[in-house]
C-alpha cells in the first residue's frame, strides 16, 4: 500500500482505499445515495493523463459498486477526478453500465463544447465541479467560471464549489449567484480550529439560508483534527444537517484520495446516526435531497 506522503516523479501517489471496512450497524433506508465519490481507471483502459495532478490507485467502476454494496447504498453521484481531467471515458463507462444506479459530476473548461455537454447529460451527468483547491491546479478566473456555467446552464445542472477555509468567505457571492443549484463539498473544508461560531462556518450557514445552496456532510476525515471518530467534523456537520435537511446531503468521498488517515467507510455510515438523529430527516438527506438534485428515477407509490 502507498503511504500518504509518498512521492512518484514529482506527483503525489494517493494510497489505496481501506481493504476491509466494517460492515455498518446502521441500517441505511432504500435508495440511498453516495452523494460524492470517485472512480480512477483503471488505468489500463482509461489512462490518466500525463499532467495530473496525483498518481490515484486504480478504483474501478465494480469496485465502487461492491464498496456500496457492503455499505448498503443503492445509488452514488460519481464526481469526476482530477486524476482524469477533462477525459470522461471511465466516467461515461460508469453511468452507462449503471444508468439507475449512478450519475455524474464533469470538470469542464470554457473549451468545452455544447456538444460535449449535451452527450455528458444524455449518459446521466448532472453536475459540474470547480475546483479552488491550489493542490489541484489553479482554480478558473470569474470569466473562465461564468463560461462554464453558462455551458450547463440549458441543463439546469447543480454547480459543486470545492473550496477550502477562508474561501467560504471570499467567495460567498459568487457561490450564491450563479442562478443555477450551488453545492458546497466537503462542508467547504472549514478549518475547525476557527469555531462552530467562527467566520467560515457562519459564512457557511448564511449561504445554506440563502435557499439555493446545497452543502455536502462529507469527508469529516479531511475536517477533523481530532482523528477517528471525527467528533470535531461530526459537530459540524450535525448543526448543518439541523440548520437545513433539505439542502444537505451526505458522501463517503471513496476512495479518499489524498487523505492524511485512510478512513473506514463502515464507520463514515454509522455516524450518519449522530449526525442526523431524527430518521425521517436522514431519508431526506440520503434519499429525497440526491434524487430531486441529480434526477434519479422517482420512488415508487
Amino acid at each position: 500500500m502507498a503511504s500518504q506522503g509518498a512521492t512518484r516523479g514529482g506527483r503525489r501517489v494517493a494510497a489505496p482505499p481501506h481493504p476491509d471496512p466494517k460492515v455498518p450497524d446502521l441500517r441505511l433506508p432504500p435508495r440511498s445515495c453516495d452523494a460524492h465519490c470517485h472512480i480512477f481507471g483503471p488505468g489500463d483502459v482509461f489512462p490518466y493523463p500525463e499532467d495530473r495532478a496525483y498518481d490515484p490507485p486504480d478504483v474501478s467502476k465494480d469496485d465502487l459498486r461492491r464498496r456500496h454494496d457492503l455499505l448498503g447504498l443503492d445509488r452514488a453521484i460519481i464526481v469526476q477526478s482530477a486524476a482524469h481531467g477533462h477525459d470522461h471515458s471511465a466516467l461515461l463507462d460508469a453511468l452507462r453500465t449503471y444508468p439507475d444506479r449512478y450519475r455524474g459530476v464533469a470538470l469542464l473548461t470554457p473549451r468545452s463544447t455544447p456538444a460535449e455537454v449535451a452527450a455528458l447529460h444524455a449518459a446521466g451527468v448532472r453536475g459540474v465541479r470547480v475546483q479552488f483547491m491550489p493542490h489541484l491546479g489553479p482554480g478558473p478566473t470569474p470569466d473562465e467560471l461564468r463560461a462554464v456555467v453558462d455551458l450547463v446552464r440549458p441543463y439546469a445542472w447543480h454547480v459543486a464549489f470545492h473550496i477550502g477555509g477562508d474561501a467560504v468567505v471570499d467567495m460567498f457571492d459568487t457561490i450564491r449567484l450563479t442562478g443555477l443549484p450551488a453545492v458546497v463539498d466537503h462542508m467547504a473544508r472549514v478549518d475547525l480550529a476557527t469555531g462552530l461560531d467562527g467566520p467560515q462556518v457562519r459564512a457557511l450557514r448564511r449561504l445554506l439560508d440563502t435557499g439555493d445552496v446545497w452543502v455536502k456532510l462529507s469527508a469529516p476525515e479531511r475536517l477533523s483534527a481530532e482523528g477517528p471518530p471525527y467528533a470535531d467534523a461530526v459537530e459540524l456537520a450535525r448543526v448543518l444537517a439541523a440548520q437545513a435537511p433539505e439542502r444537505c446531503l451526505w458522501g463517503t468521498d471513496f476512495p479518499h484520495p489524498n487523505v492524511r488517515e485512510m478512513p473506514d467507510d463502515g464507520v463514515l455510515v454509522d455516524l450518519i446516526e449522530r449526525i442526523v438523529p431524527d430518521e425521517r430527516d436522514r431519508h431526506r438527506i440520503l434519499v429525497a435531497n440526491p434524487a430531486g438534485l441529480a434526477d434519479f428515477p422517482p420512488e415508487p407509490r
